[in-house]
């Protein structure tokens, strides 16, 4: 099993209600115990210490889904760009400019799109 394998699945399974549900239990027996321990050190240090351990490891996580994510819809826009005639395919491999060059394409699509206009109507701005 990949990392990116492994990741995923850890990022679907700690995404769903499930999970959540057993946080909020977790925290409500934490907090039920806290009398029992006279509300001491230790008993702080138990959520403290786990909390910060699960947002760690979750950075991580996080950042593989979200690369993979990216990587994904970067693959998605450029078969978009190749299949349609009037794309500019020099754009395909703009991940490999610097962000000056980045910024002039960009100024230049927006002189572009100072000369068009969108006509919406309200209906289809409305969310239902």
């Amino acid at each position: 099993m990949t990392f990116s394998n492994f990741s995923q699945g850890l990022a679907n399974m700690s995404g769903s209600p499930r999970t959540f549900a057993t946080a909020i239990v977790l925290i409500v027996v934490w907090a039920v115990t806290g009398p029992y321990f006279h509300y001491n050190d230790t008993w702080q240090l138990i959520i403290n210490t786990s909390t910060t351990i699960i947002t760690f490891l979750m950075v991580f996580l996080i950042q593989n889904t979200q690369n993979r994510d990216n990587d994904i819809l970067h693959i998605k826009i450029d078969e978009l760009l190749r299949a349609t005639k009037e794309a500019q395919n020099a754009v395909l491999n703009l991940d490999e400019l610097d962000e000056k060059a980045l910024k002039t394409i960009r100024k230049e699509y927006r002189k572009v799109g100072e000369n068009e206009t969108i006509e919406v109507s309200e209906s289809e701005t409305r969310i239902e």
